[in-house]
């Protein structure tokens, strides 16, 4: 890892540690906060040096690199929050959104978010929003796991 910090959104409490376990246990320094952790474990998790950080909701975190929505936000509002953690102060990062048939009511807004942005559209997003099943996939990772479709958004 380059040091870089990375924000993991979530939609549940139980998500959120979950996935933090789970990183934990595979060699990744991750740690999360939720409204179940007191205020003094949201300021230590929240101190500079931790380089993952899980949220169950939206917060304003300095020197962020990666956003990763690993839940699609409920509202596009909280998404174009989540995404603009990376390009504070003229920084540059990227941010990953995995979005599955359930958000498919969703495509259309956020290919129009994405293309205002000058952000490219994958083909299978793109063929949601067009109400058309996506196109089959070699791809391993959590597409043939059935967990969705991503889409990247980057800072220069």
């Amino acid at each position: 890892m380059d040091g870089s910090r990375i924000l993991i959104f979530m939609d549940t409490k139980k998500g959120c540690d979950q996935i933090t376990r789970q990183l934990r246990m595979d060699g990744w320094p991750a740690l999360s906060i939720h409204g179940y952790k007191s205020q003094a474990e949201r300021d230590w998790v929240l101190s500079p040096l931790r380089l993952i950080m899980l949220f169950c909701f939206v917060a304003d975190v300095k020197d962020v690199k990666y956003v990763i929505n690993y839940d699609f936000p409920g509202s596009f509002e909280d998404y174009v929050h989540r995404i603009g953690q990376t390009g504070r102060v003229r920084a540059k990062g990227t941010a990953y959104t995995f979005f599955t048939d359930a958000n498919a009511r969703f495509a259309k807004e956020l290919i129009s978010i994405l293309e205002e942005a000058g952000q490219k559209v994958s083909p299978d997003l793109a063929a949601m929003g067009r109400g058309a099943p996506p196109p089959p996939s070699g791809h391993g990772g959590f597409r043939d796991r059935g967990r969705g479709h991503g889409s990247g958004r980057s800072w220069n």
